[in-house]
């Protein structure tokens, strides 16, 4: 199987894990979101805040550490075997999320490139796709759905809440079509979960 095809199918399993499994939406609501004439001169944006119940310098961790990256790193039934992270400024962690075996297997790669970091409270970097080595791809040419750009950048806000609680917030700009926002904010939410469990 070609790499492009490869993809293709990964994607597709992806779509099912995100967006089908997540929100638990009818097949007929996906074929609507799949082909909403959009208007793609605009930018979307996507915000999730979640209340953890765990302090701010341990939830901070879930980012910087390898091994908790890769605790949550991906949707249900997916797993990460690989979170090569360099956190500081100017510093571009490489991680992998891997499919589940009735999906196919196939490992899809990010780059996290990191543009400020203050400490416990803010964290900005720019996802793109990427190979196994690293090297940016175009998710058009992935078989990705429409509207996600080769640069999607990513603001995290960290918020001490009450007692040994932390309010954070995940900020994803740049999106051109509803489905888009939609696919990635299932997927979002459902790396949330794992990150909660983890927090435990």
């Amino acid at each position: 199987m070609n790499t492009l095809k490869a993809y293709s199918v990964f994607v597709s399993a992806v779509l099912i894990a995100a967006v089908g499994f997540s929100v638990q939406i009818s097949k007929s609501q996906i074929r609507s979101l799949k082909y909403m004439t959009q208007d793609s001169s605009a930018t979307k944006n996507l915000s999730v805040t979640r209340t953890f119940d765990a302090p701010v310098e341990k939830v901070w961790k879930q980012w910087s550490d390898s091994q908790n990256v890769m605790r949550w790193w991906g949707p249900k039934g997916f797993t990460s075997p690989l979170a090569k992270i360099d956190f500081r400024e100017g510093g571009v962690s490489l991680v992998c999320m891997r499919a589940p075996k009735e999906f196919g297997g196939f490992d899809m790669y990010n780059t996290w490139s990191y543009k400020k970091i203050v400490l416990h409270e803010r964290i900005e970097f720019v996802l793109n796709f990427a190979d196994k080595d690293g090297n940016k791809l175009d998710p058009s040419k992935m078989g990705l759905p429409p509207g996600i750009p080769e640069d999607v950048p990513h603001v995290i806000i960290f918020k001490p809440v009450g007692e040994g609680k932390t309010e954070m917030t995940v900020n994803e700009y740049g999106y051109t079509t509803d489905m888009a926002v939609q696919t990635s904010k299932a997927g979002l939410e459902e790396c949330l979960d794992k990150m909660a469990e983890n927090l435990k």
